[in-house]
This record gives C-alpha cells, sequence and structure tokens, in this order.
C-alpha cells in the first residue's frame, strides 16, 4: 500500500484493557495506532478530531478486545520500505490465535536470514493490532520483544487474550 497521501487529519482516543489508545488517519485509512506507553500519549493535549475511519477503527477494536472480532476490516495505510511492506503484508496474513517466526517471515519474504532485519521490520509497523505484530515470536514461542505500549506485558495480554501459548 504504497498510495501518495496527505497529513493526517484525524485523531480519536479511546480506553483499552491495554490503556489508551490514540487513532490516527485521514478520511480513507488509519494511518498511525500508538498504544500508551507508561499511561501516555504522544497526542495528549491535541483534540480529538474524530474520521468516520477512525470511529470505524475504534468499534472494530472494541470488538477485539470483547471477544466478538477475530480480524479487522478497517483500511489501513502504512509507508515503508518495501522490505517493510513485505513484512506488513505477512503480518497481515497471520490469522488470530496463531503465530510466525521471525525466520518463517524471513523465508517468506526471500530473506531466510534476515531475522535482525525482519525484527526492525516488524517493530516499525505503525498499526500494531490492526497489522497484529503481536503475532510474531522466537521459534520456541519465546517473546523477544515488543515495541507497542508497555512493551513484553502488552504482548503477553494481547497473546493471551488470543489463546496463543508463549514462553
Amino acid at each position: 500500500m504504497t498510495t501518495p497521501t496527505a497529513p493526517p487529519v484525524g485523531l480519536l482516543t479511546i480506553d483499552s484493557p491495554l490503556g489508551r489508545i490514540a487513532l490516527q488517519g485521514d478520511a480513507q485509512a488509519v494511518t498511525r495506532l500508538e498504544i500508551a506507553t507508561g499511561g501516555h500519549l504522544s497526542t495528549e493535549g491535541v483534540p480529538d478530531a474524530p474520521t468516520p475511519v477512525l470511529r470505524q477503527a475504534a468499534a472494530e477494536l472494541a470488538e477485539y478486545f470483547s471477544g466478538r472480532r477475530t480480524a479487522f476490516d478497517v483500511p489501513v495505510r502504512v509507508h515503508g520500505t518495501p522490505f517493510q511492506q513485505a513484512i506488513w503484508q505477512q503480518l497481515r496474513e497471520i490469522p488470530f490465535g496463531a503465530v510466525r517466526g521471525y525466520g518463517e517471515l524471513g523465508r517468506a519474504t526471500g530473506r531466510p536470514t534476515a531475522g535482525r532485519a525482519v525484527g526492525g521490520a516488524v517493530g516499525a509497523n505503525p498499526v500494531p493490532l490492526l497489522i497484529p505484530c503481536h503475532r510474531v515470536l522466537a521459534s520456541d514461542a519465546r517473546i523477544t520483544g515488543y515495541s507497542a505500549g508497555d512493551g513484553i506485558p502488552t504482548k503477553v495480554w494481547l497473546l493471551d487474550h488470543e489463546g496463543i501459548a508463549h514462553r
């Protein structure tokens, strides 16, 4: 998804079991999702300016957190390198309750030995949850990190919510 875009014009802050979430985007797509870190968001003090797409994202996230949704339909638009785009596409294909390893993602994108690059692309995902980067674990089901929200505790909550075994 590399269509040209205008800067985000919308902001909607919602409450969730993970803490507050800031959704940013425009009339066509969500472009950023931030989970509060230590209770704080980078958009604090900025007034909400919701768009219909952001309201749709908020409704779908509420359904996900309540256990009534396993996939997201809201449009997202993310910008990154061709390698990041390839990894993010692979993340989109991981279904609810399933996981992939970093090596699997590397092989699927033609870079079987690029574990660190894969990890960097996963961590650079601008719309966690909507593109499910929390579903990536080490090959032995170990959590190796998470860059959204409060890090590993956030990832543990998401994996437990989806019934995904982890260490």
